[in-house]
């Protein structure tokens, strides 16, 4: 009973990568929708992220799945801890700096105001990262088609016995 309700669970998860991987987008679609999940990754959204790319991906026509699993590779933790730390930095000099230095950015009553430029960065950083996204996403389809291989195309041949 389980092994067949595994296996039927295999199958399922199979079937919606190889429908993932399928997907013909245009180029454009394709790019804007990696640049717009990198946007939303990169901004500090406590986990929401996955769950707007799962209904992005059941109801979005025009999205393209490979692209948002791509954004969750490209911005993992490592990464986005370094953006948050970037956009800390930036909102911190957009802003000025927190009130009472560095001992009141770590006191709760000051949580407000680290946030504030938390966000502020963060936001001009996304938005930075969405930019070079859709630039390296076009960049990365063009060369693609020039190669003519489709995205869902197995580069690699493995040698037979």
């Amino acid at each position: 009973m389980a092994r067949q309700r595994l296996s039927t669970y295999r199958a399922a998860i199979t079937d919606r990568l190889e429908a993932a991987f399928s997907d013909d987008h245009p180029p454009k679609d394709v790019a804007l929708t990696f640049a717009f999940g990198t946007f939303l990754a990169a901004l500090p959204n406590f986990g929401l992220t996955l769950v707007i790319f799962a209904l992005l991906g059941r109801y979005a026509e025009r999205v393209s799945n490979l692209a948002l699993v791509a954004v969750l590779v490209v911005v993992n933790p490592p990464v986005k801890w370094t953006i948050y730390a970037a956009g800390f930095w930036l909102g911190s000099r957009l802003l000025g700096p927190v009130p009472g230095g560095l001992a009141a950015a770590l006191s709760p009553s000051t949580g407000p105001e680290v946030f504030l430029r938390l966000v502020v960065g963060t936001v001009l950083v996304a938005a930075g990262c969405a930019v070079v996204g859709y630039l390296a996403a076009r960049r990365f389809i063009r060369e693609l088609d020039r190669r003519e291989l489709t995205l869902g195309e197995t580069v690699i041949e493995l040698p037979t016995e």
